[in-house]
Order: structure tokens, then sequence, then C-alpha cells
């Protein structure tokens, strides 16, 4: 009896603190479907996400691919012939050096991946930004948008463009599909926030916090205060997710997989999880 009321508490504690919560499928539904591609943003939307969460890198002809490396990883994709890239070709395809239609050959949807086995495996594309706007907002005008600019300083004009012209170039990307209002960009890249909002002022910013960062020294870092701080989950507990909101921040933790850990998250009161398994979380919510 006192299990079953002790259950029945969590359950009500959850429920209380879960209102307005915004999730977020982690690369669309990385847990369930092959990440960043159309099938899993239809997926997370067909789930019942309130926002895709999607990483960006640019082509050789200027095309903004949906992509968390700005290669094409072993990790998840198959040669154009089919076969498995070896170790040492890991970042030879690099997105930068080729054109949308060559990237578009190779599949990044049919090889298991070694963290989510229970991935449906299915052939699929690394697509662009313009064909997962147009794809997600005829499935549901109301979803919303977290894109993450994945850059390095290491990376500039090798993997991908700097970041005056990488901020630029998703911008233009947003403008066409009149997504401003659904959108959010976010990066761990400090120079890339400070371009955001030197060339969209009134563009809403995640700064994203790395397990290893001190989440008040990064904001310091920044030039001016972001609307949303996006952690680690772990580093969050219940007194700085207080004083984070008490001084007007949204908090939206990555990436947040287990019940133990969606429940932990739910009762500090965030404002939003991503994770890549939005079934789960939906299901607790529901």
């Amino acid at each position: 009896m006192k299990y079953l009321s002790g259950l029945i508490l969590a359950i009500v504690v959850v429920s209380c603190n879960s209102k307005n919560i915004d999730i977020q499928g982690h690369r669309g539904c990385r847990g369930l479907m092959p990440e960043n591609t159309l099938p899993a943003f239809k997926k997370a939307i067909e789930l019942g996400v309130n926002t895709l969460e999607l990483d960006v890198a640019v082509s050789h002809d200027g095309v903004v691919v949906v992509s968390h490396e700005p290669f094409l990883s072993r990790v998840i994709c198959l040669d154009i012939e089919g076969n498995p890239i070896p170790e040492e070709d890991d970042m030879k395809y690099n997105l930068y050096q080729m054109t949308f239609d060559s990237i578009k050959q190779f599949d990044c949807g049919l090889k298991t991946h070694p963290r989510f086995p229970e991935q449906e495996k299915l052939k699929a594309y690394k697509p662009s930004l313009d064909e997962v706007f147009k794809m997600a907002k005829q499935l549901n005008p109301e979803i919303k948008f977290n894109i993450e600019i994945k850059a390095k300083p290491n990376f500039d004009e090798v993997f991908t463009p700097k970041p005056k012209e990488f901020v630029a170039s998703v911008l233009k990307v947003i403008e066409a599909n009149n997504a401003f209002a659904e959108t959010n960009l976010q990066s761990f890249d400090l120079r890339v926030l400070e371009e955001i909002k030197k060339q969209s002022p009134k563009m809403r910013v995640a700064i994203l916090i790395d397990e290893d960062e001190n989440i008040t020294t990064k904001l310091n870092s920044l030039s001016y205060k972001p609307e949303i701080i996006s952690p680690y989950y772990k580093l969050l507990n219940t007194n700085n997710v207080e004083a984070f909101k008490r001084e007007s921040y949204k908090v939206i933790p990555w990436t947040v997989n287990s019940f133990e850990s969606m429940e932990t998250m739910i009762n500090y009161k965030v404002d939003g999880i991503i994770t890549d398994y939005p079934n789960l979380l939906l299901n607790m919510l529901n």
C-alpha cells in the first residue's frame, strides 16, 4: 500500500508540473527512427511533439542540410554503393565539399545504430532544411523548430562556412518558409550565438551547455541574455532551475531519455525536454 501511495503521488506531482511543457523530438525521434530524416520528423509530428529539434550543415552548393555532423558519419550512413564506410574514411564525405544532389545519393537510414537498436530501418537521405519546413508545416501548421547550428573554429571553411555566412544561410531558409515565429536557433558556439543576434535581433536564441561546462560561466561569456538555456540535463537541480526562471530564462535540457530522468526534469519544473523518445515522454504526460 505504501508503494502504491508513492506511485500515485509521483504521478500527481508529474501531472501538476507538466502543464505547457515543450516536448521536443531530438533529431526527430532518434530512438525510434533514423535521425534527422524526413521519416523521423514525420513520426515525431504524428506522435504529438510540440517542437522538432534538428541540426544543420551546408553543402558545397549552399544548401542548408539537416545533419548532426558536417560529413556522412559511418555510424549512421552507408557509402553510395550501400556498403559500410570504413573507420579511416569516417570524415571523408565532407558535406561542405559535396553538392546536395550527391549527398542525397547516400543512405542514412538502413544501418543499425549501435545505441538505438530499436530504430525502424528504412532507406532515407539527409534532407534540406527547406524540405523539413515544407513537410512539417503541411503535417502540422503549429509545429515549432529548434535548429542547432553546428560550428567549431577548426571546422571553419573546411567543413562549414564561417559563422557569419552560416547564420545568414539558415536565416534565409527560415525567411523563405515564413517560419520565423515558430523557430529558435541554438548553438554551443558563442561566435554563432553572437552572429545570430547581429543578423536577427528578434530571433529567439538557446545557448547550449555541454556536460563539462558551467552554465553561469558560459552565460556570462555571451554579450546578451539569450531567451533559452539548454544544458546537459545532469547540470540541473531544483535550485538552479528556480534561479534561472526567476531571471526569465526558459530552461530546456537535453537529451533526456529515461523515465526517471524525465520525471526528475518535470519535477524541477523545466520549460521543455529534448528527448530521443518523445513517445515515452508523451505517455507520461497524457
